[in-house]
């Protein structure tokens, strides 16, 4: 079932958004070669409770992390370690989860760390553009898989592969909520959207195959082929207008 949030719920989940959202901005400039991943989780975590809120990552079905935070060929759920250092040339995933008052926001970005490849840019800048291309058809009237295939068509139509093991996903009182929001599918199916819907849209997008394998360690899922991917998500509202992105 498809909950509808009210104009107050919403209210509450923007406050949470503007966390969510301050946390991505800022690592853009906080993520240095030779940094550990552990440095990123604690700096989320740190941020996340200086503004009176709570990890929604901490402890999710056993996550050990206050975020996912995913190198190179690591897709999501890359579990933060002191020991795991980021290199200048390597690309990184960081997803964050804040709740406020019950109400959780979500959100994804992939980062250049120094310089990195042209290809390896690429990537990154297709996947961006993959998700606002989905979120044009998150109106009012348009169905849910009308986002799905516009992600789905501009980045194959870039030469990339889409996840499909893993999907974005309703959002609200829970990290995971109904809908589930594929990255892929044709168009005109699903429900129709309505104002009130909340979704965290998230395109996986890789160099090579889609298909995945998970880590010994039961979280890490990495590309098959050992190919780059990133990720990038928002919590994204469907208002009469336009969509509202509550973690921009």
């Amino acid at each position: 079932m498809i909950i509808i949030k009210s104009r107050q719920e919403i209210d509450i989940m923007r406050e949470s958004g503007k966390v969510t959202g301050y946390i991505l901005n800022t690592l853009a400039d906080f993520i240095k070669p030779g940094m550990s991943t552990m440095d990123i989780d604690r700096y989320v975590e740190q941020t996340i409770k200086k503004n009176k809120m709570i990890p929604t990552f901490k402890g999710y079905g056993g996550f050990p992390g206050n975020a996912c935070v995913s190198i190179n060929e690591e897709v999501v759920h890359g579990i933060p370690d002191k020991r795991r250092i980021i290199h200048e040339g390597d690309i990184v995933s960081v997803d964050v989860g804040a709740t406020y008052k019950g109400y959780v926001s979500d959100a994804a970005r992939t980062y250049p760390v120094g310089k990195v490849d042209d290809e390896a840019m690429r990537l990154i800048e297709v996947t961006k553009a993959s998700f606002f291309e989905g979120i044009k058809y998150a109106r009012v009237g348009y169905r849910l898989s009308d986002i799905s295939h516009a992600i789905q068509a501009k980045a194959e139509g870039e030469g990339y592969s889409v996840i499909r093991d893993f999907v974005g996903h309703g959002v609200g009182r829970e990290m995971h909520e109904d809908p589930q929001i594929p990255n892929y599918g044709k168009p005109g199916k699903g429900p129709r959207l309505v104002s009130g819907m909340v979704f965290a849209i998230e395109p996986m997008i890789c160099q090579g195959t889609y298909e995945i394998e998970t880590l010994l360690n039961d979280w890490t899922v990495v590309t098959a082929d050992g190919k780059l991917a990133a990720h990038y998500e928002n919590t994204v509202v469907i208002n009469d207008g336009e969509p509202e992105l509550l973690t921009l």
